[in-house]
Protein backbone atom coordinates (compact mmCIF):
# COMPACT_ATOMS: atom_id res chain seq x y z
CA UNK A 1 0.00 0.00 0.00
CA UNK A 2 1.37 3.68 -0.72
CA UNK A 3 2.22 5.71 1.69
CA UNK A 4 -0.40 8.64 2.80
CA UNK A 5 0.43 11.32 5.09
CA UNK A 6 -2.85 13.18 6.52
CA UNK A 7 -2.76 15.94 8.68
CA UNK A 8 -6.47 17.59 10.28
CA UNK A 9 -5.62 20.89 11.73
CA UNK A 10 -7.48 23.82 13.35
CA UNK A 11 -5.50 26.88 12.63
CA UNK A 12 -6.31 30.90 13.80
CA UNK A 13 -4.76 32.71 10.65
CA UNK A 14 -6.37 35.69 11.80
CA UNK A 15 -5.25 36.40 15.38
CA UNK A 16 -1.52 34.59 14.15
CA UNK A 17 -0.52 35.54 11.07
CA UNK A 18 0.69 38.71 11.55
CA UNK A 19 3.13 38.08 14.07
CA UNK A 20 4.26 35.14 12.61
CA UNK A 21 5.02 37.22 8.55
CA UNK A 22 7.61 38.84 10.63
CA UNK A 23 9.33 35.51 10.94
CA UNK A 24 12.22 34.37 8.30
CA UNK A 25 10.92 31.48 5.69
CA UNK A 26 13.52 28.01 5.91
CA UNK A 27 14.74 26.44 3.29
CA UNK A 28 12.32 24.62 1.00
CA UNK A 29 11.77 20.82 2.23
CA UNK A 30 12.88 18.95 -0.72
CA UNK A 31 11.12 20.36 -3.34
CA UNK A 32 8.11 19.03 -1.56
CA UNK A 33 4.55 20.87 -3.60
CA UNK A 34 1.98 21.22 -1.19
CA UNK A 35 -2.03 20.91 -2.42
CA UNK A 36 -4.54 22.42 -0.09
CA UNK A 37 -8.40 20.85 -0.38
CA UNK A 38 -11.15 22.13 0.94
CA UNK A 39 -14.46 24.09 -0.15
CA UNK A 40 -13.44 27.56 1.67
CA UNK A 41 -11.27 28.78 -1.00
CA UNK A 42 -10.20 32.38 1.15
CA UNK A 43 -8.92 30.55 4.14
CA UNK A 44 -7.11 27.93 2.21
CA UNK A 45 -5.64 30.90 0.21
CA UNK A 46 -3.80 32.06 3.60
CA UNK A 47 -3.03 28.78 4.42
CA UNK A 48 -0.84 28.46 0.69
CA UNK A 49 0.25 32.11 1.46
CA UNK A 50 1.77 31.66 5.02
CA UNK A 51 3.25 27.92 3.94
CA UNK A 52 5.08 29.67 0.93
CA UNK A 53 6.61 31.92 3.67
CA UNK A 54 7.82 29.62 6.16
CA UNK A 55 8.48 26.61 3.79
CA UNK A 56 9.61 28.31 0.45
CA UNK A 57 7.71 25.30 -1.51
CA UNK A 58 4.79 25.91 -4.19
CA UNK A 59 1.43 25.63 -2.73
CA UNK A 60 -1.98 24.88 -4.62
CA UNK A 61 -5.09 24.88 -3.50
CA UNK A 62 -8.17 22.89 -4.54
CA UNK A 63 -11.53 22.28 -4.11
CA UNK A 64 -11.73 18.60 -4.48
CA UNK A 65 -8.40 15.81 -3.48
CA UNK A 66 -9.72 14.10 -6.98
CA UNK A 67 -8.20 17.28 -8.92
CA UNK A 68 -4.62 16.85 -7.62
CA UNK A 69 -2.36 15.64 -10.50
CA UNK A 70 -2.17 12.05 -11.45
CA UNK A 71 1.21 11.74 -12.58
CA UNK A 72 4.20 10.18 -10.52
CA UNK A 73 5.65 13.39 -8.20
CA UNK A 74 8.77 12.11 -8.62
CA UNK A 75 8.77 12.64 -12.14
CA UNK A 76 7.72 16.81 -11.18
CA UNK A 77 11.38 16.14 -9.09
CA UNK A 78 9.65 16.26 -5.72
CA UNK A 79 6.52 15.17 -3.48
CA UNK A 80 3.34 16.13 -2.98
CA UNK A 81 2.09 16.68 0.66
CA UNK A 82 -2.05 16.99 0.19
CA UNK A 83 -3.53 18.89 3.45
CA UNK A 84 -7.18 17.85 3.59
CA UNK A 85 -9.74 20.39 4.95
CA UNK A 86 -12.18 17.68 6.93
CA UNK A 87 -14.64 20.30 8.62
CA UNK A 88 -17.82 19.55 8.54
CA UNK A 89 -16.81 16.03 7.65
CA UNK A 90 -17.57 13.51 10.01
CA UNK A 91 -16.01 9.97 10.26
CA UNK A 92 -17.75 7.94 8.06
CA UNK A 93 -17.53 10.41 4.67
CA UNK A 94 -13.66 10.77 5.84
CA UNK A 95 -13.41 7.12 5.37
CA UNK A 96 -15.47 6.79 2.65
CA UNK A 97 -13.71 9.66 0.18
CA UNK A 98 -10.21 8.20 1.82
CA UNK A 99 -10.53 4.67 0.51
CA UNK A 100 -11.74 6.14 -2.37
CA UNK A 101 -8.90 8.24 -3.20
CA UNK A 102 -6.47 5.61 -2.20
CA UNK A 103 -8.14 3.24 -4.93
CA UNK A 104 -6.31 5.85 -7.59
CA UNK A 105 -3.88 7.56 -5.50
CA UNK A 106 -0.46 7.99 -7.42
CA UNK A 107 2.66 6.98 -5.54
CA UNK A 108 4.47 9.43 -3.85
CA UNK A 109 1.59 11.69 -2.47
CA UNK A 110 1.21 12.42 1.12
CA UNK A 111 -2.09 13.40 2.41
CA UNK A 112 -2.64 15.07 5.74
CA UNK A 113 -5.81 16.20 7.18
CA UNK A 114 -6.33 19.65 8.94
CA UNK A 115 -9.54 20.98 10.86
CA UNK A 116 -10.38 18.09 12.61
CA UNK A 117 -13.52 19.26 14.93
CA UNK A 118 -13.02 18.84 18.66
CA UNK A 119 -15.32 16.62 19.35
CA UNK A 120 -14.65 13.92 16.41
CA UNK A 121 -13.91 10.67 17.95
CA UNK A 122 -10.40 9.43 16.74
CA UNK A 123 -10.77 5.81 15.27
CA UNK A 124 -8.10 3.64 14.64
CA UNK A 125 -9.18 3.01 10.78
CA UNK A 126 -8.19 6.19 9.75
CA UNK A 127 -4.42 5.33 10.54
CA UNK A 128 -4.82 2.03 9.09
CA UNK A 129 -5.83 3.76 6.02
CA UNK A 130 -3.08 6.17 5.90
CA UNK A 131 -3.46 9.15 8.11
CA UNK A 132 -0.19 10.17 9.57
CA UNK A 133 -1.13 13.41 11.92
CA UNK A 134 -4.37 15.50 12.94
CA UNK A 135 -4.37 19.36 13.86
CA UNK A 136 -7.19 20.39 15.63
CA UNK A 137 -9.44 23.22 15.32
CA UNK A 138 -7.71 24.94 18.36
CA UNK A 139 -4.09 24.26 16.98
CA UNK A 140 -1.60 27.43 16.82
CA UNK A 141 0.03 27.94 13.82
CA UNK A 142 3.50 26.96 15.44
CA UNK A 143 2.54 23.71 16.09
CA UNK A 144 0.89 23.71 12.55
CA UNK A 145 4.26 23.96 11.28
CA UNK A 146 5.94 21.96 13.42
CA UNK A 147 3.55 19.29 12.17
CA UNK A 148 4.31 19.85 8.86
CA UNK A 149 7.92 19.59 8.76
CA UNK A 150 7.74 16.51 10.68
CA UNK A 151 5.48 14.70 8.70
CA UNK A 152 7.56 15.63 5.30
CA UNK A 153 10.51 13.97 7.22
CA UNK A 154 8.53 10.84 7.73
CA UNK A 155 7.35 11.02 11.22
CA UNK A 156 4.23 10.46 12.77
CA UNK A 157 1.98 13.58 13.98
CA UNK A 158 -0.23 12.04 16.36
CA UNK A 159 -0.90 12.58 20.25
CA UNK A 160 0.23 10.22 22.29
CA UNK A 161 -3.09 9.22 23.45
CA UNK A 162 -4.21 8.53 19.64
CA UNK A 163 -1.05 6.28 19.33
CA UNK A 164 -1.84 4.22 22.67
CA UNK A 165 -5.51 4.06 21.59
CA UNK A 166 -4.15 2.57 17.92
CA UNK A 167 -2.09 0.20 20.16
CA UNK A 168 -4.93 -1.25 22.36
CA UNK A 169 -7.38 -1.36 20.02
CA UNK A 170 -5.36 -3.36 17.58
CA UNK A 171 -4.30 -5.86 20.08
CA UNK A 172 -8.36 -6.83 20.25
CA UNK A 173 -8.53 -7.56 16.90
CA UNK A 174 -5.16 -8.90 16.22
CA UNK A 175 -2.51 -11.51 17.38
CA UNK A 176 0.69 -10.35 17.22
CA UNK A 177 3.47 -12.74 14.79
CA UNK A 178 4.90 -14.52 17.92
CA UNK A 179 7.80 -15.03 16.01
CA UNK A 180 8.88 -11.68 14.60
CA UNK A 181 8.25 -10.53 18.78
CA UNK A 182 9.93 -12.83 20.03
CA UNK A 183 13.65 -12.03 18.46
CA UNK A 184 13.00 -8.71 19.32
CA UNK A 185 15.31 -8.08 22.62
CA UNK A 186 13.60 -6.57 25.66
CA UNK A 187 15.32 -2.88 24.91
CA UNK A 188 14.13 -3.12 21.16
CA UNK A 189 10.32 -4.10 22.34
CA UNK A 190 10.77 -1.18 24.86
CA UNK A 191 12.11 1.40 21.80
CA UNK A 192 9.40 0.26 19.79
CA UNK A 193 7.05 0.90 21.94
CA UNK A 194 7.83 4.15 22.64
CA UNK A 195 8.32 5.08 18.86
CA UNK A 196 4.46 3.75 18.92
CA UNK A 197 3.55 6.84 20.93
CA UNK A 198 5.19 9.23 19.03
CA UNK A 199 8.58 9.62 21.13
CA UNK A 200 11.55 11.19 19.82
CA UNK A 201 15.12 9.77 19.70
CA UNK A 202 16.22 12.24 22.34
CA UNK A 203 12.96 11.29 24.14
CA UNK A 204 13.92 7.42 23.85
CA UNK A 205 17.32 8.53 24.88
CA UNK A 206 16.17 10.26 28.16
CA UNK A 207 13.73 8.05 28.73
CA UNK A 208 16.17 4.61 28.59
CA UNK A 209 19.09 6.45 29.77
CA UNK A 210 21.04 5.58 26.64
CA UNK A 211 23.08 7.78 23.99
CA UNK A 212 21.02 8.69 20.74
CA UNK A 213 23.60 6.71 19.15
CA UNK A 214 22.62 3.70 21.04
CA UNK A 215 18.78 4.44 19.82
CA UNK A 216 20.01 4.85 16.15
CA UNK A 217 21.43 1.44 16.43
CA UNK A 218 18.57 -0.15 18.08
CA UNK A 219 16.33 1.14 15.01
CA UNK A 220 18.35 0.03 12.53
CA UNK A 221 18.09 -3.81 14.42
CA UNK A 222 14.24 -3.16 14.77
CA UNK A 223 13.76 -2.09 10.85
CA UNK A 224 15.42 -5.30 9.89
CA UNK A 225 13.79 -7.66 12.37
CA UNK A 226 10.70 -6.56 11.55
CA UNK A 227 11.51 -5.71 7.86
CA UNK A 228 10.12 -2.03 7.76
CA UNK A 229 11.79 0.78 5.34
CA UNK A 230 11.31 3.62 8.71
CA UNK A 231 10.54 5.14 11.62
CA UNK A 232 6.87 5.42 10.25
CA UNK A 233 6.37 2.02 9.01
CA UNK A 234 7.73 0.77 12.46
CA UNK A 235 5.38 2.35 14.49
CA UNK A 236 2.75 1.66 12.15
CA UNK A 237 3.64 -2.09 12.28
CA UNK A 238 4.15 -1.86 16.36
CA UNK A 239 0.01 -0.40 16.25
CA UNK A 240 -1.04 -3.73 14.20
CA UNK A 241 1.15 -6.34 16.48
CA UNK A 242 1.64 -4.69 19.87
Amino acid sequence: MSTIFLVIANINFYSEMTGSEKQKSRPSLNGMKFYIVGKRRLKNDLIASYLRQKTGNECFVLEDIGHIPKGNPKNDGGTRLVLWDCQKKDLKSLLTELRTYNIHKPYGNHIVLFNVPKGMEFNRKLVIEGIKGFFYEHDSLDNFIKGIRAVSEGKLWLSRDMMTKCIFEGADNKRPSESIIDNLTKRQIEILALIAVGATNEEISEKLYISPHTVKSHLYAIFNKIDVPNRVQAALWAVENF
